[in-house]
């Protein structure tokens, strides 16, 4: 792999692009900024559910427009979604058709014919429910007043791109890292450090938020940021192979401001305030206290397990 000096480039003009930034804040110290670090499919996006939403309203589709049997419908839907999870994107293919392929193949012979119609409307599905949640959105938007925001990913560069482009996500962050265009990939310490050195931050004053311990938390560990925050993707055990612990876990990206302000360590390590706004309209009422929440000292929670028979992009 090689680096793409083209994506690269729209990384770092993420922040000369951005608008909630004047120059006063862009000036200040270093060691005053902070920033959050977070990854994209099933934390920011339901990307496995999503996807898995999308084939399931295609065996309609395919039922009852088409004529396709529904238990040929669902053993082909269910083939798309094994072979598109194990390789979203073939660099001997065009995007478009590459996933049209896939459809051809999985439809069978009998019913190849339908696969160009059916990938659009899959595309179009799929974005429909991959659409961030508004709250969101509201969260981005408010954190971006007080940090600097990145968000790094895994996966293939155009597959990945696709995303950030269709769900309109650069507005959103200062700095956009995806790993088909780098040597390195979550999670090789070098990607967080990258993602630092564009946004002029100590990793110590940064923290990562990310489903998979395997390549979030591991790595956002070994690059020695200031906090590693784990959503996860199921409420099972995790694999004791993992030698790894996150900061804190929560069940929804949602609740993230509850960490910020409860954690006297983040508070003081990760805030810059702009200098024209000395609110703080991210962090929720202190005096509530959310139950589902945890913050894990000394041990892996034995009820949390990553599943990771997924291969999605993460």
């Amino acid at each position: 792999m090689h680096r793409s000096n083209n994506k690269t480039a729209s990384c770092i003009d993420c922040f000369a692009e951005s608008e909630p930034f004047d120059e006063s804040v862009r000036d200040m110290h270093q060691m005053e900024r902070g920033a959050i670090l977070f990854d994209l499919d099933n934390t920011l996006i339901g990307t496995r559910r999503a996807d898995s939403s999308a084939c399931h309203k295609l065996v309609s589709i395919l039922t009852e427009q088409c004529g396709v049997p529904e238990c040929d419908a669902v053993t082909a839907t269910s083939a798309f979604l094994r072979d598109f999870r194990r390789c979203p994107d073939n660099p001997e293919y065009d995007l478009d058709a590459w996933r049209s392929l896939l459809w051809s193949e999985s439809l069978g012979e009998e019913y190849s014919h339908l696969a160009n119609d059916i990938y659009v409307q899959w595309l179009e599905l799929r974005y429909h429910y991959l659409a961030i949640n508004p709250e969101i959105l509201s969260l981005l938007l408010s954190l971006r007043k007080h940090y600097l925001l990145g968000l790094i990913t895994n996966g293939p560069s155009r597959a990945q791109w696709e995303k950030v482009e269709r769900l309109h996500l650069r507005e959103y962050f200062d700095c956009i890292l995806v790993s088909g265009d780098l040597p390195w990939e979550k999670p090789d310490q070098k990607i967080f450090q990258e993602a630092c050195q564009i946004l002029g931050v100590e990793p110590k004053n940064c923290i990562m938020v990310g489903d998979k311990l395997e390549t979030d938390i591991q790595g956002g560990k070994e690059a020695e940021l200031g906090g590693t925050v784990w959503i996860p993707l199921t409420s099972e055990a995790t694999d004791d192979t993992l030698d790894v612990t996150p900061d804190y876990t929560i069940d929804d990206v949602t609740q993230l401001p509850d960490i910020l302000s409860e954690s006297d360590m983040w508070a003081d390590c990760c805030r810059f305030v702009r200098e024209d706004d000395s609110s703080n309209d991210f962090i929720r009422d202190e005096s509530s206290n959310d139950s589902n929440i945890r913050q894990d000292d000394s041990s892996n929670d034995s009820n949390m397990r990553v599943d990771d028979s997924s291969n999605d992009c993460s």
